[in-house]
């Protein structure tokens, strides 16, 4: 049995994940004629309640198309310094957008109303021009943290008071949605732009999608073929996707449950250091004296659990539809035993 916690994107799809893959319609999607990508784009679109979709193969695709289309060559954003867009997105800020980025120390990847207005550039000549906050969702480096829907609307309302557009990372919306007492439609309401991912916690092979108005979509659709996005018989993968969100939404708190079981677990372990708190799915923690991570990383391995390293000495563990019960046991006991 391999057990792997390196990520919840190394999910494969199950049988009938694996049947509505090869029953999908297709057309080609950039002509506008494929049948199962655009019954994806409006279920997601509908699910969140803004008006339009558009699918994508990564994250850091949808990403990086909205920051494209909400800001001009020197223009500023402001993010959190955890933030997947700028730690984990190849400079992509800059290579794709010719803009930077200034980062914000947020409480556990979270960012404040006041430290985005106490950091917003006013309007002078030789200052970058602040024109797009964007938040994370839950946020990974954090330990998945997420943040409340109050926090994200007064963060809204500074944006909306400041001319500046407002965009979701939200490659682990659903794990926060799940976890808090909000729906994707209550975030619709408040956001300029939307990425979501099938291909983390949803368990589909490939795929995340953009949403917001027509217009929006309308030019991130051209950007999205300038990026070299553009697939023709994507109904294959959209099919999963329409899959994932019909069906491992909800089961997300399993996910959650056996990692809080398995943080409080190896907080009592000898050679850990701190566990991060532990809010959905994803456990970082440190490792003191006694165990390098390379040698943690490494005997692990010997037991057929595969991890990363996250830091010097911390390590990310991440649980999801492909982690079960007994792979949990067996997790359990390995890392007593090392």
């Amino acid at each position: 049995m391999i057990i792997d916690l390196r990520s919840d994107t190394v999910t494969k799809p199950n049988k009938a994940m694996l049947e509505a893959i090869f029953n999908a319609e297709v057309g080609d999607d950039v002509f506008g004629e494929e049948p199962t990508v655009n019954a994806l784009e409006a279920k997601a679109a509908k699910l969140f309640g803004m008006e339009a979709a558009l699918f994508c193969p990564s994250g850091t695709m949808t990403n990086q198309i909205a920051i494209k289309v909400h800001t001009q060559p020197g223009d500023e954003v402001l993010c959190d310094s955890t933030a997947h867009i700028y730690n984990y997105e190849g400079g992509g800020i800059a290579f794709n957008s010719g803009v930077q980025a200034k980062l914000i120390a947020g409480e556990r990847g979270r960012i404040s109303a006041q430290q985005v207005a106490e950091s917003i550039n006013p309007p002078l000549d030789w200052l970058t021009r602040t024109s797009l906050v964007c938040v994370e969702n839950t946020a990974n480096r954090a330990g998945g943290s997420y943040y409340s829907l109050a926090h994200m609307k007064e963060l809204s309302d500074v944006c909306k008071k400041n001319n500046i557009k407002y965009h979701l990372d939200g490659a682990r919306v659903f794990n926060a949605i799940v976890e808090a007492n909000y729906t994707p439609a209550d975030l619709g309401k408040i956001f300029d732009s939307i990425s979501i991912c099938l291909s983390k916690g949803l368990g589909a092979p490939v795929g995340s999608l953009l949403l917001g108005n027509k217009e929006l979509i309308s030019k991130a659709r051209r950007i999205r073929k300038v990026f070299g996005g553009g697939m023709r018989q994507a109904g294959f993968l959209a099919a999963a996707g329409i899959y994932a969100l019909d069906n491992n939404i909800n089961r997300l708190k399993e996910d959650h449950a056996r990692a809080k079981k398995l943080a409080a677990t190896m907080s009592q372990l000898s050679y850990i250091d701190n566990v991060l708190p532990v809010d959905t799915n994803i456990i970082i923690f440190n490792l003191n004296d006694k165990m390098k991570a390379e040698d943690f990383v490494q005997k692990l391995a010997s037991h057929n659990i595969k991890a990363v390293g996250f830091g010097k000495q911390a390590i990310r563990f991440v649980t999801h539809l492909d982690f079960n019960d007994d792979m949990l046991a067996q997790t359990e006991k390995v890392l007593k035993s090392l």
